[in-house]
């Protein structure tokens, strides 16, 4: 049995679930379990569709970031797949359908997994690094806190007798922020 699995980041992006979908009904998925949570939250339907998976069945999805944040959680999620005697089969892996039921297959699933990682931690350091550089050269200080932006409402409700609550209840700021406020003035 094809059991298809769908995954996108938020409800926002509809179009690319959606999309996912059609993918998996035309490669001829029989089940499908889909959700729109992030990669590092909890999975559930993932998970429902690795616990259904029997004997010679295949977890089918259409791209390798749907499924797997790094090469450590992918390894996790093969021996689930591969103790239950299923295989998984990405449909597009660059121009190429991967089955990992096949040695090459799960050559090529490991290679393209090192250097999805990597890319993505070659990334990370670039930023890092653009970050340093900005601060060095005064251009980059970060973002300014967003209740520091109402430090002149906070000071002004204490001057007119509002108590606390109900300035952090106008303003929509927490207890610190409001006296982090009132220490800026």
């Amino acid at each position: 049995m094809l059991i298809g699995y769908a995954r996108t980041s938020t409800t926002d992006q509809q179009a690319g679930f959606e999309a996912q979908l059609v993918e998996l009904e035309a490669y001829g998925c029989e089940r499908m379990y889909h959700e729109q949570v992030s990669a590092v939250a909890s999975r559930q339907e993932l998970e429902r569709a690795i616990d259904m998976l029997r004997e010679c069945d295949k977890l089918v999805v259409t791209k390798l970031d749907r499924l797997a944040r790094n090469v450590m959680h992918m390894g996790e999620l093969l021996e689930q797949i591969e103790a239950k005697g299923a295989g998984l089969v990405i449909l597009s892996l660059g121009s190429e359908t991967v089955d990992t039921s096949t040695a090459t297959g799960k050559l090529i699933l490991n290679m393209m997994v090192s250097v999805a990682q990597f890319e993505r931690e070659m990334k990370k350091e670039r930023q890092v690094e653009g970050i340093k550089r900005a601060q060095a050269e005064g251009k980059y200080k970060g973002r300014v806190p967003t209740a520091m932006k109402q430090a002149d409402k906070v000071k002004a409700s204490v001057d007119a007798g509002v108590s606390r609550v109900q300035v952090q209840e106008q303003l929509g700021i927490s207890k610190a922020s409001y006296y982090r406020c009132l220490k800026a003035n």
